[in-house]
C-alpha cells in the first residue's frame, strides 16, 4: 500500500538519525513533513524561540534541496490534526518519542484522534539514547535515582543503538511533496515579531540553531581528539570568556543533533585512547541527561515540590524583590550578576555558573524556591529541557538526588578561582570595568575614592549586596537541617552508605 504520510516534527528537528521520518518516507506516495507551532507550549523567550526558528528554516531548506518542505502550522496539534487528516488524505502519522509527561498525554490524545480518522501510528525512540519505557521496566517501574543504579541497569542492555542512515533523495524516490509556492504565506515558517517576540531582546546570536550548525559544530569538536578524550566536566572552567565546554546542549534539546550520533561519534573518538570515564566524560554527560529524562518520565510532579515523592518539603520564602534582583542580575554580587547576564543575553551559561546562580538563589543566600529558578531558567536558556531542567534544580536547591546540602557556593570565592582578575565580570557588567582586581568582587569594600575614579558608586550606579553572604548561609543552613530532619526523603532511604556516612558527621558550611 502507497500511504499519505505525515511525519510530525516536535523535537528531532533534523534528517539525521530520525528512523519516524524515514517510516513516514517508506511506500509512501505523499509526504507531508509538520511542525505545529502551540500557543500553549511553554514560556520560552527570545532568544530560545529565536533557535527554534533557525532550526525551523534550516530544515525547510534541507528539505526543499530534496524536493520537499516543512509546513509550519499554528494551533493546538489535538485541534490541528483532524483538519489536517481530511485535507490530506492521511493514512500514517510518524513521530518521535517525547518522554514528558504532559507530551505523553498530548500524543495520546492525537494517537486516538488518528485512529478515529483511520490513520496508522508510527512512533520510534530517537530522541534518548535508551528506550526509557525498558529502563524503567527493568527497575521496576521506577526511577532509578543514583547514578551508579542507572549505570548498572544500562549495561545489562548493552551500548546504545546505532543511528539510523541520514534521510536522501532516494528515501523520497517515488515520494512527491506538495511544494506550492502559493502556500508559503500559508504554511511558512513565521518570524519572530510574528510569535509576538521583540527581534531586539535577541542577543548576539552566538549559537544559531538547525541541524546543519549542529553537525559543523560536532565534527570540529570531534577533530579536537585530545581535548574530547581528557574532558572531565567538573575541571572545566565557568568564567571562561569563550565556552569550555561543547555547547551541544541546545542542539541535544531541539532534537537538532542526534544523542546517538554524538555518542557514537565519541565512541570512534575514544578507540584506541586513553580517555576519561563516566560520570565527568562526555558520555558521562550523556549518560546524566538519560538519568533525569528516566527520573522526569516517571517521578510524578517532576517540575515541581508540592506532590512530588522525592523532593524535600521545605518552606521557601516568598520574595518577589529577591527574585526579580536574582533574574535581572541586581543582588550586588558581580559574579552571581554577572552570570545572569550572560543567560539573559546570550542564553547560554557554563554548567559551574548554573550551580553558583542556583545555590544563592535557593539554599545558599535568598532562599527562594527552585521552582521560580526553574521558571526563569526555561524563559532564558537556549537549552531549557523540561527534565533536565527540573532536575539540576532539584538537586542544586538540596531538595532531590545526591548533594551535599552544606557545601554552599560562595558568590565571591568560587569565581575567583577560575577568573581572579575579574575578566568575566568586566565583560557581562562594564560598570564595574574599572574596578581594581581586588575590588572587583565586592566593589561595596573599596574606599569611596576608588569607586569614584571607577566612575561606579555602590548603591548608585551599582546595588549594594541583597545580603550578607555570610550571615544568609549560615541561616539557611540551619533551615535546611531543619526541613531534612523534619521528614526524611525518598532519596534518602536509598542513598549509598557513602553518602549515608557523609550525613552522619556533623554538617558544616563548605564554602567553594
Amino acid at each position: 500500500m502507497q500511504h499519505s504520510s505525515i511525519h510530525w516534527f516536535r523535537k528531532g528537528l533534523r534528517l539525521h538519525d530520525n528512523p519516524a521520518l524515514l517510516a513516514a518516507a517508506t511506500d509512501c506516495r505523499r509526504l507531508h513533513p509538520l511542525f505545529i507551532l502551540d500557543p500553549s507550549g511553554g514560556r520560552a523567550g527570545a532568544n530560545a524561540q529565536q533557535f527554534l526558528l533557525d532550526a525551523l528554516w534550516d530544515l525547510d531548506g534541507s528539505l526543499r534541496e530534496m524536493g520537499s518542505r516543512l509546513f509550519v502550522v499554528r494551533g493546538c496539534p489535538e485541534e490541528v490534526f483532524p483538519r489536517l487528516f481530511r485535507a490530506w488524505g492521511t493514512t500514517r502519522l510518524t513521530f518521535e518519542v517525547d518522554t514528558e509527561p504532559l507530551a505523553r498525554r498530548r500524543d495520546a490524545a492525537v494517537a486516538e484522534l488518528a485512529a478515529q480518522h483511520g490513520v496508522e501510528v508510527i512512533q520510534e525512540v530517537s530522541h534518548t539514547l535508551y528506550d526509557t519505557e525498558r529502563v524503567l521496566a527493568l527497575n521496576d517501574g521506577k526511577a532509578p535515582l543514583t547514578y551508579k543504579r542507572l549505570q548498572s541497569l544500562l549495561a545489562s542492555l548493552g551500548p546504545p543503538e546505532k543511528p539510523a542512515p541520514a534521510l536522501t533523495q532516494e528515501h523520497l524516490s517515488g515520494c512527491r511533496t506538495p511544494c506550492q509556492v502559493s502556500r508559503d504565506a500559508e504554511y511558512g515558517v513565521p518570524t519572530l515579531e510574528e510569535l509576538g517576540q521583540d527581534p531586539t531582546k535577541v542577543g548576539p546570536h552566538l549559537y544559531p540553531g538547525g541541524e546543519t550548525a549542529a553537525l559543523a559544530r560536532l565534527d570540529t569538536l570531534m577533530e579536537r581528539t585530545a581535548w574530547v578524550c581528557g574532558f572531565k566536566k567538573p575541571e572545566t572552567e565557568p568564567t571562561s570568556l569563550s565556552p569550555s565546554t561543547t555547547i551541544l546542549s541546545p542542539y541535544l534539546k531541539f532534537g537538532c543533533l542526534s544523542v546517538r550520533t554524538f555518542w557514537w561519534q565519541l565512541d570512534k573518538v575514544y578507540q584506541g585512547r586513553e580517555h576519561s570515564r563516566p560520570p565527568v566524560s562526555l558520555h558521562g554527560q550523556l549518560l546524566w541527561r538519560e538519568f533525569f529524562y528516566t527520573a522526569g518520565a516517571s517521578i510524578p510532579n517532576f517540575d515541581r515540590m508540592v506532590g512530588n515523592p522525592v523532593c524535600l518539603q521545605v518552606d521557601w520564602d516568598d520574595n518577589p524583590q529577591h527574585l526579580h534582583a536574582w533574574r535581572e542580575g541586581r543582588t550586588g554580587y558581580p559574579f552571581i550578576d554577572a552570570i545572569m547576564t550572560q543567560l539573559r543575553t546570550e542564553g547560554w551559561i557554563h554548567h559551574l555558573a548554573r550551580h553558583a546562580v542556583a545555590c544563592f538563589l535557593t539554599r545558599g543566600d535568598l532562599w527562594v524556591s527552585w521552582e521560580e529558578g526553574l521558571k526563569v531558567f526555561e524563559e532564558l536558556l537556549l537549552d531549557a529541557d523540561w527534565s533536565l531542567n527540573a532536575g539540576n534544580w532539584l538537586w542544586l536547591s538540596g531538595s532531590a538526588f545526591f548533594h551535599r546540602y552544606f557545601h554552599i557556593y560562595s558568590p565571591v570565592a568560587f569565581g575567583k578561582k577560575t577568573d581572579r582578575d575579574g575578566a568575566f565580570i568586566r565583560k557581562y557588567l562594564p560598570v564595574l570595568k574599572d574596578f581594581p582586581t581586588e575590588y572587583i568582587y565586592e566593589p561595596w569594600k573599596a574606599p569611596r575614592a576608588v569607586q569614584e575614579r571607577a566612575g561606579c558608586l555602590v548603591g548608585t550606579h551599582y546595588p549594594r549586596p541583597i545580603v550578607e553572604h555570610g550571615t544568609a548561609s549560615q541561616r539557611n543552613l540551619g533551615r535546611m537541617k531543619a526541613a531534612r530532619a523534619r521528614k526524611g526523603t525518598e532519596q534518602e532511604a536509598q542513598a549509598s552508605p557513602s553518602v549515608a556516612e557523609s550525613r552522619r558527621k556533623k554538617p558544616r558550611t563548605e564554602q567553594r
